[in-house]
């Protein structure tokens, strides 16, 4: 690291405050214009100045930056069933990517919209995979958004919401059931017969091998009325069935089949 003189410094704020653009400062003086940059920043808070911060470094959770509910109660569903988010060495700052199918291309539309109505003032991307496009956002603080985030697979730790994330489910429990569903989720059509005669019915599954994420679903499902069973597979509990006819009307009202 680089250390400057504080007659360097003086002379750069001095500079500042007489209204010298920051790369004009930088060159005068042959300082990294990051640094003058900082020195201009911290020089306004000690004087009491306004400071300008930009919006799409502003966190919901830190700075009470205002927030979409109803879109993040949809993207919280998706990124408990198919989202992640990285920080790798080249990024200066983690990505949130959802992973959907591309026989869902509709599907894919309405998570990037979610994520623009979350972070209105950051880009986002989609990254083409095998059969499938990584909807991405980059932003500093999304480990505050999505503190589920940590090391190992989600259906391998404890998943639990925060108090404010409850809240939010509570008051769009239908747009945190679309998520889920989206992600993780299905609507097929079965059929039985009856006195020789084929009969067919929609049902609803929810396949997530976490339990916590799971009941999660469940208890959400419950509050608005959907009644639900568990279906195991062999040993494995991991599918929740929605097949009761009021049920899977209100499933279809709400959240529909993919597209």
């Amino acid at each position: 690291m680089e250390f400057h003189s504080l007659e360097v410094r003086q002379t750069a704020l001095t500079l500042l405050r007489g209204g010298a653009k920051n790369t004009e400062v930088a060159q005068r003086l042959n300082v990294p214009l990051g640094t003058i940059s900082y020195w201009k920043h911290k020089d306004r808070v000690k004087r009491n100045e306004p400071v300008t911060v930009r919006p799409s470094l502003l966190c919901p959770i830190c700075d009470e930056r205002e927030l979409d509910i109803s879109a993040y109660s949809y993207l919280l569903g998706l990124y408990l069933g198919d989202g992640h988010i990285s920080h790798y060495a080249k990024h200066k700052v983690p990505s949130l990517m959802i992973t959907l199918d591309d026989a869902w291309p509709g599907i894919q539309d309405e998570a990037e919209a979610a994520l623009r109505a979350v972070f209105p003032h950051n880009a986002t991307c989609r990254v083409r995979s095998i059969g499938a496009h990584n909807i991405k956002v980059y932003f500093k603080h999304l480990p505050c958004l999505f503190p589920q985030h940590g090391p190992g697979r989600k259906h391998e730790r404890q998943i639990t919401l925060e108090d404010w994330q409850q809240a939010i489910v509570d008051a769009h429990p239908w747009e945190f059931i679309r998520g889920l569903i989206h992600s993780d989720g299905c609507r097929i059509t079965n059929w039985t017969v009856r006195n020789g005669k084929r009969y067919e019915y929609p049902r609803y599954f929810f396949t997530n091998k976490s339990d916590d994420i799971r009941r999660l679903c469940t208890d959400t499902l419950a509050k608005v009325g959907v009644q639900w069973t568990v279906l195991a597979r062999g040993s494995d509990p991991f599918n929740v069935s929605i097949a009761r006819k009021e049920s899977v009307a209100l499933m279809d009202a709400h959240v529909g089949p993919k597209y």
